[in-house]
């Protein structure tokens, strides 16, 4: 039985609680992709909708019997600083 049908909270072997999170990916040109990214930890200030700055993104592929794929694990998924106002760069 895996951990969503046990609703068993998964944690890495320090015992920090794992999370999941679903991010939009944009590439000029491209299709916009959703990849799940796993991190330890809570990703504090992180808001549906919102920009994000990933950390240490790994890509990992995986097979079990005749299913395959890419998982994700990061360092740290925190929100991406606020872009200046056009117009406004620099000092007076």
């Amino acid at each position: 039985m895996s951990g969503f049908e046990t609703k068993e909270v998964k944690t890495d072997r320090d015992g920090n609680t794992i999370y999941t999170v679903a991010v939009m990916v944009r590439q000029d040109g491209r299709r916009v992709s959703v990849i799940e990214i796993s991190v330890t930890g809570e990703p504090k200030g992180v808001v549906e909708g919102a920009e994000v700055r990933v950390t240490g993104l790994e890509a990992f592929s995986w097979a079990m019997g005749d299913r395959h794929g890419i998982s994700f694990r990061a360092a740290a998924i925190t929100p991406a600083p606020a872009a200046a106002p056009a117009g406004k760069a620099g000092g007076a």
